[in-house]
């Protein structure tokens, strides 16, 4: 009930709902006690809808942006509090009082004054934001002046809005005590720190303290890219939910040979950027990425086909190739877009092969084979598992653009999958990690994600009381207590390098600050490899567990799991490259034959029907031994998706970028050999006609 009541509430936890709970209630309360009147059944509601209001935000509660939409947003509801207020003076025989027509007066003003500092604030955050925004690029050229501290621009209309505590204080201790006083006090409180909060604004509107025009800054990219000259380039645009299509190259670009560049299109992508010593630009402006000088250029990488894409396609100088952001059987990754790149690199003969068959227009000739260099960290399968309870990870993916019921096992088999796994006999531990995207566009999965989180836990409370479990969590307590100390010091440690690679409260600050330290860099991977050992020992190995979020990533989740359950999806094939059992869910139902048949990457694994009945032949693999069938099968089929292991992912792909920006450059060659000939034959001409004028002459 309470998780009904969450989502309904649009809030993200029981905290947030009693909070939602108090606001919602308070109004009216609030209203009730102008109209009776009650001054401290009014003060009592007051200070419940201030402080469940001001708690919300912090949390960056969802209902909040909905109250925004349905016309009651945060501006509403303080102008709402404070008529009401005076309401409640007139209903108390106050409005022929001085002090009365003084606060009228006062809320008028204040909102004067938060006009004012609406226009400030949107006047300096205007005038700090840079045409581009980078990372480990020197623009030391450009003079980026500090950026206003930022207790004064983070959430500024709430804190504005919230000066009008001191008026609101006051007027009701007037209307209490009579002490006129009282009710003066707030009301100067009120508008002396309002001005206060303008004045500290106004010296960060002065032309000192604005960043240079867009061309300056583009000139100095300019001259960057000039001294750096890039030879190869990962381009991606998309929403900032998408931000996990890039980062899963991050550190693959961070080995590729030559000269790395990252190039976005969308500001809101760059927060969400992992951590990277390949320097990146930002550059939101078609206009501004088309005049940049990107000439050294001769590979560009492609993670998504989106149509920003165009931008960088047009340069002919350079050859543009597909890479994709995973591989499997979705219609994704045989996109007719494809065939506008010069090469589309797949990581083994199943992707040359999957073009073939859906006759897109790619040809064969340019599927390069590459193999996936971000398997790297995927450990393999070892004899039996580690624990005596197995993990077993339900990793499903979204609900994709349209209701095809093959795009997730979610909606028709998510539960059941999970009630049979939890039921299990002998126990496994069970693992939800969903989609990022899960929910964005269909409501029926996200309250079936709600659902299926909410069986995890109660699972995993139901498994913490039992007696054997009991026991165990006793004698590892000490463990975990030392685990969880760790986490703290590590994360403590992690923010605080953060802060270091991007000093800055905005992001023109950032792109003059954060620069590439390669110590800062070592000591973060190092780190957050420790950051992973010591969450999974913050809980047993026996506790169910549901991951969500960037960290820990997937193929962590891999390493700790014995086996998986998933659906088409690009999860599928990189879990191939461990060569553990899994099971993929024929949401469709199109049955067993034609479901390998449509499907490389299900060819080695349990097909679950919608009830999920299968679910005991992967626990059976699982086991080990010979109640795993599949095994020689999924030896097979991981060298057909991912390619062979040696030469290593990353040697293929390097070879490849080698190859291509080869072809590019005999390209550039040839294109300038061509356009001397003309040149070359019209200085020729030249000269005979000025041979035949002088001898006419002579």
């Amino acid at each position: 009930m309470i998780s009904t009541a969450i989502r309904l509430a649009r809030v993200g936890s029981r905290s947030e709902l009693i909070a939602a709970a108090f606001m919602g209630l308070g109004y009216p309360c609030v209203m009730i006690a102008a109209l009776i009147p009650n001054i401290w059944l009014f003060a009592a509601a007051t200070v419940a809808t201030y402080v469940s209001d001001w708690y919300l935000h912090q949390r960056g509660s969802y209902l909040i942006n909905r109250l925004a939409k349905v016309r009651a947003g945060l501006s509403i509801r303080f102008l709402l509090r404070e008529l009401l207020l005076i309401l409640l003076l007139a209903r108390l025989e106050l409005a022929e009082q001085i002090v009365y027509y003084a606060a009228v007066a006062c809320f008028l003003l204040f909102y004067g004054l938060q006009a004012s500092h609406g226009t400030l604030t949107t006047l300096i955050r205007l005038r700090r934001v840079m045409p581009v925004v980078t990372r480990n690029v020197d623009l030391g050229a450009v003079r980026i002046p500090d950026a206003p501290p930022k207790r004064l621009l983070s959430r500024a209309a709430e804190k504005m809005l919230h000066l009008d505590v001191f008026a609101v204080a006051g007027l009701l201790a007037w209307a209490q005590t009579g002490t006129d006083a009282l009710g003066y006090a707030g009301i100067l409180a009120t508008l002396f720190f309002g001005s206060g909060y303008i004045a500290s604004l106004v010296p960060y509107i002065r032309k000192g303290r604005r960043i240079p025009g867009a061309p300056a800054v583009l000139d100095a990219l300019d001259g960057w890219l000039r001294e750096y000259r890039p030879t190869v380039a990962l381009y991606f645009s998309g929403s900032r939910d998408s931000a996990y299509q890039v980062n899963m190259w991050l550190e693959t670009m961070a080995n590729i040979e030559g000269r790395p560049l990252i190039i976005l299109r969308e500001r809101a992508i760059v927060p969400q950027l992992g951590s990277t010593s390949v320097p990146v630009v930002c550059v939101p402006g078609g206009v501004h990425l088309m005049n940049l000088d990107l000439s050294t250029v001769r590979v560009a990488l492609y993670a998504a086909n989106v149509g920003k894409n165009i931008h960088m396609l047009r340069v002919p100088t350079m050859k543009h190739v597909f890479i994709g952001h995973g591989d499997s059987d979705k219609l994704a990754s045989v996109n007719p877009y494809s065939k506008v790149y010069d090469e589309v690199w797949t990581a083994g003969r199943a992707g040359r092969d999957r073009y073939a068959l859906a006759d897109v227009g790619v040809r064969d000739e340019d599927i390069v084979e590459v193999g996936r260099p971000q398997l790297a960290p995927i450990r393999s399968r070892q004899a039996t598992p580690r624990h005596p309870v197995p993990t077993v990870l339900y990793a499903p993916t979204w609900e994709g653009w349209d209701d095809n019921p093959g795009n997730t096992s979610l909606l028709l088999a998510g539960e059941n999958i999970v009630r049979r796994l939890l039921k299990a006999e002998p126990p496994v531990r069970v693992l939800y990690k969903p989609h990022p995207f899960t929910g964005t566009r269909s409501s029926a999965a996200k309250a079936v994600h709600a659902r299926i989180t909410d069986l995890v836990e109660k699972a995993a409370a139901q498994r913490a009381a039992e007696p054997r479990w009991v026991e165990q969590a006793a004698a590892e307590q000490a463990d975990r207590a030392a685990a969880h100390a760790e986490l703290v010091r590590l994360e403590a440690r992690l923010a605080e390098l953060s802060v270091s690679g991007t000093v800055g409260d905005d992001e023109s600050e950032e792109s003059r600050a954060s620069l590439a330290d390669p110590a800062r860099e070592s000591e973060t991977a190092t780190l957050r490899r420790e950051w992973n050992a010591a969450y999974w020992r913050t809980f047993g190995w026996w506790e169910h567990k549901v991951v969500t979020g960037s960290e820990p990533h997937l193929y962590d989740c891999f390493n700790e799991s014995d086996g998986m359950v998933s659906d088409i999806s690009s999860v599928v094939s990189d879990f191939i490259a461990s060569g553990k059992p899994y099971a993929v869910t024929d949401s469709a139902e199109l049955g067993v034959d034609e479901f390998k048949r449509q499907n490389t990457a299900v060819r080695a694994a349990v097909i679950l029907s919608n009830s999920a009945r299968e679910i005991g032949e992967l626990l059976a693999a699982i086991s080990g031994g010979a109640a795993d069938p599949l095994a020689e099968d999924r030896r097979e089929l991981k060298e057909y998706l991912l390619g062979p292991d040696e030469p290593t992912s990353m040697e293929q792909f390097n070879a490849a970028v080698r190859a291509l920006a080869a072809k590019a450059e005999a390209r550039n060659q040839g294109v300038a050999q061509k356009s001397a000939e003309p040149e070359a034959a019209a200085g020729l001409n030249d000269s005979d006609i000025t041979g035949v004028d002088t001898a006419v002459g002579n």
